[in-house]
């Protein structure tokens, strides 16, 4: 008896839902090694042999306003991939984060009889806490990577299964600064600062220049200080360099890494980060931290109305409380953000404390993720498909 290999579509917006999404492809093939995976990704997922109809550099883009601009393309993507997947339905669809996006072609998919999930639950718990009902309609079952998240859906009789967050599983609960800082050749008595403007190119252009000045004003009170500058794509790190040479900035210590991100924050004594997943990949690696974001001020406007939550910060909404500081759109300032990483630098016990509370976040994450999503995937699936998938992997 042949038995046909399980299609699996997938859709991913930006560099953090490519690597969960890698990881999730890795684990299904483990089960299903002859399965296909198709849609939008980026290079880790077709590291993983996903083919990529279009690169999810197409749907990286953040806030109203900039969303706005690039209108038409991404609708005219979104309504190809819509007509491509409706005619040859996959046997599931997995939409990785990006919600105003998937949302809608998981509801149709739905409604075709495709199991359509989604991996990340969007941050109702933050903001726009009524699309639960939007999402109810859309999707088979929520992949919720954080703990309070699945009483929220499971109070509304959505199916959610909390798997946790892969980088739990990837990063080591115990500080290794002094191992990162041998792997990069730095002084273990170096001030070390990382900064990380973002990983999108609308974020460098909103945050670039003010993450520099910050330097400057660091440079002046501590000359013998390092600033290590992790940059996600050849694009980033050109914004980047061309806001140095308009900040007058050249002379400033900073040293670029291609990727490295995770070694940069873990070799620092303090991060300047912009708020996103970043966040969460410091206090992981326990990090204390400044939280800084800008974006046009009339995304700022309608999001910060919507909002339910004091803070912005992963790390801060999972302490339910404020641990480390954050600086939003008028208040990120230069002064304010290198006051607030001297702050830190000088001062080791409330650096202690804060790691402690990192560490009790990393244990709640730590899952198991990729296998725990995987067989969420696998449940999913339709009776025929998953027993035939089953004798496959056989």
């Amino acid at each position: 008896m042949s038995h046909r290999a399980v299609r699996i579509a997938m859709v991913a917006g930006e560099a953090s839902g490519d690597q969960l999404a890698s990881h999730l492809i890795r684990a299904l093939r483990a089960r299903l090694p002859n399965a296909e995976f198709f849609g939008i990704g980026g290079p880790k997922m077709e590291g993983q042999g996903f083919r990529a109809w279009y690169p999810l550099e197409k749907l990286s883009v953040m806030g109203y306003v900039e969303v706005l601009r690039r209108y038409r393309e991404i609708s005219g993507i979104r309504k190809d991939l819509k007509r491509r997947l409706l005619a040859d339905p996959p046997d599931v669809f997995i939409g990785i984060d990006a919600p105003d996006f998937n949302l809608w072609l998981e509801k149709a998919l739905k409604q075709r009889g495709v199991p359509a999930i989604h991996y990340v639950s969007p941050s109702i718990w933050a903001w726009r806490g009524k699309r639960i009902h939007k999402i109810g309609a859309s999707v088979s079952r929520i992949l919720a990577l954080f703990p309070f998240e699945p009483a929220l859906y499971e109070k509304e009789g959505i199916p959610v299964t909390y798997v946790g967050h892969p980088l739990a599983d990837m990063l080591p609960v115990d500080d290794v600064r002094s191992a990162a800082r041998e792997l990069l050749g730095l002084s273990p008595q170096l001030p070390v600062f990382a900064l990380l403007p973002g990983s999108r190119q609308s974020e460098l252009e909103y945050m670039a220049d003010t993450f520099i000045e910050t330097a400057k004003l660091i440079h002046e009170k501590q000359p013998g200080a390092l600033f290590l500058v992790p940059m996600a794509t050849r694009e980033t790190r050109l914004l980047f360099e061309a806001a140095l040479y308009r900040c007058n900035a050249r002379e400033l210590p900073v040293r670029m890494l291609f990727g490295h991100a995770h070694e940069a924050m873990a070799a620092a004594d303090v991060v300047l980060v912009a708020s996103g997943t970043a966040t969460l990949e410091a206090a992981l690696l326990k990090r204390p931290m400044v939280i800084a974001y800008k974006m046009a001020s009339l995304s700022h406007r309608l999001m910060r109305r919507m909002g339910y939550l004091p803070y912005v910060g992963l790390p801060n909404i999972l302490a339910g409380r404020f641990v480390v500081p954050e600086f939003i759109q008028d208040d990120a300032t230069p002064e304010n953000l290198a006051q607030a990483l001297l702050n830190f630098l000088g001062d080791k016990a409330t650096c202690a404390r804060i790691g402690e509370v990192f560490r009790d976040i990393h244990l709640q994450l730590r899952q198991n993720t990729a296998e725990k999503a995987a067989s969420a995937v696998l449940d999913c699936l339709p009776v025929e498909v998953r027993k035939n998938a089953v004798v496959a992997a056989a």
